[in-house]
């Protein structure tokens, strides 16, 4: 690691996006929700289990979770991806944005990167 870069976070993919978005994430931890063995576990239980397990960043396409639970005061970042779907080649066009959000999303805190961005 390079003087002044930052280190690798721990980050968990949420079901609906796919494991190979990790590859677009280099030196940074990921594992996602299935991996986990947490799939089909709904949302409030879900943020309760990365938190135990020490996620620092939680990256989901799911635009509803966050008017549907708490999510500041978490030990995690929450980054909420729109890109216009969840195959691999829409998340590509906005690979960028996701990794700067990975990089800079504070505990507690929700960005959000859609398409335009």
């Amino acid at each position: 690691m390079s003087a002044g870069s930052t280190p690798g976070r721990f980050v968990l993919l949420d079901e609906m996006l796919p494991r190979l978005l990790s590859r677009e994430l280099p030196g940074h931890r990921v594992t996602t929700v299935a991996a986990q063995g947490w799939k089909g576990i709904l949302n409030g239980e879900l943020l309760r289990l990365a938190e135990t397990a020490g996620v620092e960043v939680f990256l989901t396409a799911d635009r509803k979770m966050e008017h549907q639970q708490r999510l500041s005061g978490r030990s995690f970042g929450v980054v909420v991806i729109a890109a216009g779907g969840t195959k691999l080649e829409d998340l590509h066009m906005v690979a960028d944005a996701v990794r700067e959000a990975v990089t800079t999303v504070a505990p507690g805190e929700v960005l959000h990167i859609s398409r335009g961005q």
